[in-house]
């Protein structure tokens, strides 16, 4: 329920602070003396765009605020983080045009302020009739009707999921495809690597044996050089030796019985000539084993340029790289295949998603049809006194395919006169016929929904007399539910309001300013008895309105 309201430096208001209560509140007051500026600053709280044009005095900022009372708290305010079941919202509007808005004292955004108000506060204009007679409000209607909250979260759930792995599904079918042309380069490269089967080293391997076979014949030539030196000349190292030798075994004996180091010479020498005559017989050896090899020099000439290809081709600097990149293919070509799995995966939990959602949502168009054919019925009981004794209403719903209010399309279909084609409620009210069917279905959603306070804006327009004392019994009605405001000219109306407001303008040394009292019993007494007479009021209209108040 909407307690107090609050408007500072807003259009005409200077500053106003009004206590509302529940029930039936109405306001009055004539054409031009500020009912739509309140409507445009309770606007401000519901998110609305500001326009700096309504601050009256450019050096102070506009301020909106409303206290709220909740009956308990809300969930769809949770994230207010109140346990109360008081909210404060204010929106601020500097000079600059700079927006602010609180809830609760605590900064929130413009989107977060109307998500808190939307559940909260609800106004009812010209504009919200053609709102209301929108396919997807009628939608929202019937499920109030059928009372498929519940079973609209549960649903809701299941689509959600049930998106998530389409898409997930669509994207893995178009990364496939894309996978297609990348597997074929992939393939492509593995099989490269595999038949050039690089392994670890080989390049250096290669290398060597590319230049001992290159140059076989010259090595061998100067093994044989080296062993000849060694031991085949007649002056060779080993012939040289041998005689150095025997020329210092002829000094050990010379010497005999002298102790000193010739006699460890010849024994060293000895040692030596062992080893000079084992590397000659290996270099003959290898000179031997050494030949020159054509055939086997292509070969490894040709695996080098394989290799050295394809490095280059790789773009690596040598050889041995090769072999993580052929793992890392492998890796990858694992990969696309397994892509192959979580589609299968996915295709199976589209199909149950798909079932379970389908049956969820037959049951839903179930609920919906029993609950529209009820509501038909209901609406037309309850519009028909309203000056409206040829309506005809009926809820019109087709499937189509599946979203996240379910399968069904909801539109409202009526005519006002006799044997008159039914048409979309949209299109075939005038603007009181509309009016008068918009109460009948606000009535109705009062006692089946937890509705916010609501503000009728001048819903009565259009009629008068018994219609519009019977559209005030039913807004007396439906303030036995919720908080009603009425914004309203008729007598018939005002007349039935638990609290009676007046708006009025005045001129003030500066400027005009608009003003918001509410009325003691005579001096309501006085506005419905001016709302019946006009201008002059007669002590006739004086007993009419009292006539009228006590009814």
């Amino acid at each position: 329920m909407l307690k107090k309201l609050v408007i500072k430096n807003y259009a005409l208001i200077e500053e106003l602070e009004i206590d509302f209560g529940g029930g039936l509140s109405i306001v009055t007051g004539e054409t031009g003396a500020g009912k739509s500026i309140m409507l445009g600053a309770l606007g401000l709280l519901l998110g609305e765009r500001a326009d700096t044009k309504a601050i009256a005095d450019k050096e102070r900022k506009t301020i909106v605020e409303a206290t709220f009372e909740l009956d308990r708290p809300s969930e769809t305010l949770a994230t207010a983080e109140t346990e109360h079941i008081e909210l404060i919202v204010r929106r601020e509007i500097s000079p600059s045009g700079r927006s602010r808005a609180f809830v609760d004292d605590s900064p929130v955004t413009l989107l977060q302020l109307s998500g808190y108000t939307s559940h909260l506060l609800d106004i009812h204009s010209q504009h919200a009739n053609l709102s209301l007679a929108s396919k997807e409000g009628q939608l929202r209607i019937i499920d109030a009707m059928a009372d498929n909250a519940e079973a609209l979260v549960d649903y809701r759930e299941i689509f959600k999921n049930y998106v998530a792995v389409r898409n997930r599904l669509r994207r893995l079918r178009e990364e496939k495809a894309r996978n297609e042309e990348r597997r074929a380069a992939v393939e492509y490269q593995l099989r490269q690597l595999r038949e050039l089967n690089v392994k670890e080293g080989e390049q250096e391997e290669v290398e060597r044996q590319f230049d001992l076979l290159n140059d076989a014949d010259e090595i061998r030539e100067h093994l044989r050089t080296a062993h000849w030196l060694l031991n085949g000349a007649d002056q060779s190292a080993l012939a040289q030796i041998s005689e150095a030798f025997e020329n210092l075994e002829e000094v050990r004996h010379l010497v005999e019985g002298d102790i000193n180091d010739e006699e460890t010479l010849p024994a060293r020498l000895s040692t030596i000539a062992i080893e000079v005559k084992d590397i000659a017989d290996t270099l003959e050896r290898r000179g031997d084993m050494l030949e020159s090899n054509p055939a086997l020099l292509a070969r490894t000439a040709a695996r080098m340029r394989e290799l050295y290809d394809a490095a280059k081709a790789f773009n690596v600097k040598k050889a041995d790289e090769l072999i993580p990149l052929r793992e890392k293919l492998e890796r990858t070509l694992s990969l696309l295949d397994g892509s192959d799995d979580e589609t299968q995966g996915l295709e199976r939990e589209e199909r149950q998603l798909g079932r379970l959602l389908k049956e969820m949502a037959d049951r839903l168009t179930e609920s919906r049809r029993s609950a529209a054919l009820a509501f038909s019925g209901r609406l037309t009981e309850r519009a028909i006194p309203l000056g409206l004794p040829n309506l005809r209403f009926e809820v019109g719903m087709t499937r189509g395919k599946l979203t996240l209010d379910g399968q069904d399309s909801v539109e409202f279909l009526c005519s006002f006169n006799k044997n008159g084609m039914m048409l979309p409620m949209a299109t075939t009210a005038s603007g009181g016929e509309l009016s008068r069917l918009t109460l009948s279905i606000k009535s109705l959603m009062a006692e089946k929904m937890d509705m916010p306070t609501v503000i009728f804006d001048e819903i009565d327009t259009g009629v008068s007399g018994e219609i519009a004392a019977k559209m005030g019994r039913m807004m007396v009605e439906m303030g036995q539910q919720i908080q009603i405001i009425a914004i309203t000219h008729l007598p018939q109306v005002a007349a039935k309001g638990e609290r009676h407001y007046k708006v009025s303008k005045r001129d003030t040394d500066e400027r005009t300013v608009s003003t918001v009292v509410e009325l003691t019993p005579d001096q309501r007494v006085r506005e419905i008895a001016g709302m019946l007479s006009g201008e002059h009021i007669t002590e006739e209209a004086l007993s009419a309105a009292r006539a009228l108040c006590k009814l």
